[in-house]
């Protein structure tokens, strides 16, 4: 778990950093395509308590779930976050 060594982590709030862990723990081993389900659980949740990550947040968690995978498989988690992302566009009008 490199991931937990990177500097942007160290400011995060203690709640998000809990389940970027979950996340992360959920994720390993798995593929691009599988990474989804995971990344709309953990934004649920968290929206669920009342917290909302920050682009730049979202983004250091994607980085950390591409982490170790294949050129493919971050392709893969690239597409699924932008299908995502639409989706939860279209939810907050």
């Amino acid at each position: 778990m490199d991931w937990m060594n990177n500097p942007l982590l160290k400011d995060m709030d203690p709640i998000k950093l809990e389940l970027i862990k979950t996340a992360a723990h959920q994720t390993a081993g798995k593929s691009g395509n599988s990474l989804a389900p995971v990344l709309m659980s953990l934004i649920t949740s968290a929206n669920r308590k009342g917290i909302r990550f920050s682009t730049d947040e979202i983004t250091l968690i994607l980085n950390i779930l591409k982490e170790g995978k294949s050129p493919q498989e971050q392709m893969q988690i690239d597409q699924t976050v932008q299908m995502v992302s639409s989706m939860m566009a279209k939810n907050r009008k």
